[in-house]
């Protein structure tokens, strides 16, 4: 007799994604909102959230997975001949992903699950080390610091803009340009030289959802 796996239920489904989706918007709210809060947020009560993760851990654990998991596949699409046009596409690309979830986002690369974040992260890191390498053969980055070192740099800035617009209500289309900026001048352009080169590319203009 072959037995047959039934998917989920479809209210089954629908409570988990719920779940998944309070939990995003709670967190970048409060990165210590409750499962109570969370629960609530989805219209179900704390009892329903057992029968899909069982600890607050495992429900942020998912979520910070797959977020990461889906910031990495965007990028994935972004090309450019220029290198440096293309860590500028990068950083703008990366800064709409989470421009909606902040506060969410620091706690996902600085808190107690950063290992696992970093390894979603893992083809996003490789593409900015491949681009940095690029650009160095090229003239077009800084030689005077390793690639690897410099990518982990580049990162760090894009991480600093993230966390300086996590504190308060900084538009994003502030937001997203700075992180540009600061990505650009840790690879060695000049503030003007920055500047002109995000106004004269299009695609890199803020644009609304």
């Amino acid at each position: 007799m072959t037995s047959t796996v039934r998917p989920p239920r479809r209210d089954a489904t629908e409570n988990r994604a719920a779940l998944l989706g309070a939990a995003r918007i709670e967190l970048n709210r409060d990165a210590g909102a409750s499962l109570e809060a969370i629960a609530a947020r989805a219209g179900l009560s704390r009892r329903a959230v057992y029968g899909h993760f069982a600890t607050r851990d495992e429900l942020l654990r998912e979520l910070i997975t797959v977020g990461a998991g889906r910031i990495a596949t965007s990028v994935a699409t972004v090309e450019h001949p220029d290198p440096v046009v293309r860590l500028a596409l990068i950083a703008s690309r990366l800064w709409r992903e989470v421009d909606e979830i902040r506060v969410m986002a620091v706690f996902a690369v600085r808190g107690p699950l950063r290992t696992q974040v970093g390894a979603a992260l893992a083809p996003l890191r490789q593409r900015v080390t491949d681009a940095i390498a690029e650009g160095a053969t090229a003239g077009s980055v800084r030689r005077d610091i390793p690639v690897p070192r410099l990518a982990r740099l580049v990162e760090d800035s894009a991480l600093s803009a993230l966390t300086e617009a996590s504190r308060g209500s900084m538009p994003a289309p502030e937001a997203h340009r700075m992180t540009m900026l600061l990505v650009l001048a840790t690879l060695g352009l000049g503030a003007a030289e920055s500047a002109a080169l995000i106004d004269s590319h299009p695609e890199l203009a803020w644009r609304d959802r």
